[in-house]
């Protein structure tokens, strides 16, 4: 098989029960994990604001206080360098990067710190996710009132006599929440919630419910090879919010109006894995970056996640001696929690 040395290691292709049995964890109930492949990095200074909005996609200027937002980092010929949330905290910014990817955005952010008065440090952030229909219910049973938050919106809370704070995450995670707080507090606050009626689900769970969701990773889906329109992800692009890194090769393909492929969805017959060739009347039209199987009552289900030329979108699709079917971006069917196994 193909390999790639910049797309990360994957699990097994056969299904995992407990996986599946925690995706159905997450759509019915309250699921609770540790974000310990998570890492916060703070950014003081006076020019912290004018400096990050020069270097990243979405628009940091205009974010208010207590709210987040998803960008992209890019190269000046419009790749994507990494990803990262931005949290304004008022006389600070608070950036949520994956561990793995930290210490290149740091080489990166010094590089580019020149004559601007901005400090880069670790910020000392511990944060535990709770997922699900009845998470809300779960985080007023240990004491923490939840008002009507926006995605990325953010309050302080007390937890434990400490300094805390309630997070609502992404919208495409449904109703969850983090909670960040001091890193000796952590494993209690797992601990109450787990005895207060969430349930554990690891990573393989996670990744279940994000390749569903159809949202892609970086370092697996997302290549530094890759521009940002071809990603799908418009929540990461801000078109009106003047000049930063790339934004010449960004401006440029919306004043086009068009990609040439684009991040998709699959449904297998059969195992295939990252970096195989999508074919079609001998021509090569894309290429799989992940894949996953889910345990259901009528078997296996699996499904990848890649990129496809639109000129293939209707055409008969082959990876190695298999067809492959596109499907379109939620896997929304596999987001019904009668569809698994319990």
């Amino acid at each position: 098989m193909p390999t790639d040395p910049n797309i990360a290691s994957q699990p097994s292709i056969a299904a995992d029960p407990k996986a599946s049995q925690g995706l159905h964890t997450l759509l019915t109930a309250c699921a609770v994990y540790p974000l310990d492949t998570r890492s916060k990095i703070l950014l003081t200074g006076d020019d912290r604001t004018r400096w990050l909005n020069g270097m990243v996609t979405n628009n940091v200027r205009d974010l208010p206080v207590g709210q987040g937002l998803y960008a992209f980092l890019l190269t000046p010929q419009g790749k994507i360098q990494g990803d990262l949330y931005a949290f304004n905290r008022g006389n600070t910014i608070v950036l949520d990067v994956e561990s793995t990817q930290a210490p290149k955005l740091l080489e990166i952010f010094d590089h580019y710190i020149v004559m601007d008065d901005v400090v880069v440090s670790d910020a000392a952030i511990a944060a535990v996710g709770i997922q699900g229909p009845k998470s809300r219910q779960t985080l007023q049973a240990i004491g923490i009132e939840v008002p009507e938050l926006a995605p990325l919106q953010f309050i302080n809370i007390k937890l434990q006599n400490s300094e805390a704070t309630l997070l609502r995450a992404e919208a495409w995670k449904g109703d969850a929440y983090e909670v960040w707080l001091a890193p000796e507090h952590a494993a209690s606050t797992l601990e109450t919630l787990l005895h207060s009626g969430a349930s554990p689900v690891g990573p393989a769970a996670l990744r279940l419910f994000r390749m569903a969701s159809g949202i892609p990773l970086f370092g697996e889906d997302i290549r530094d090879r890759d521009l940002p329109q071809e990603t799908g992800q418009e929540r990461a692009l801000h078109f009106a919010k003047g000049c930063y890194v790339g934004q010449e090769i960004v401006e440029r393909i919306r004043s086009r109006g068009q990609i040439h492929r684009v991040f998709s969805g699959f449904t297998l017959i059969a195992p295939c894995t990252f970096g195989e060739k999508i074919v079609t009347d001998g021509k090569e039209v894309g290429e799989v970056t992940s894949t996953a199987a889910l345990s259901t009552p009528a078997g296996e289900q699996l499904i990848a996640l890649g990129y496809l030329r639109r000129e293939a979108f209707t055409k008969p699709l082959v990876v190695g001696n298999y067809t492959i079917e596109r499907h379109q971006l939620p896997f929304s069917e596999l987001l019904q929690p009668q569809i698994l196994s319990t």
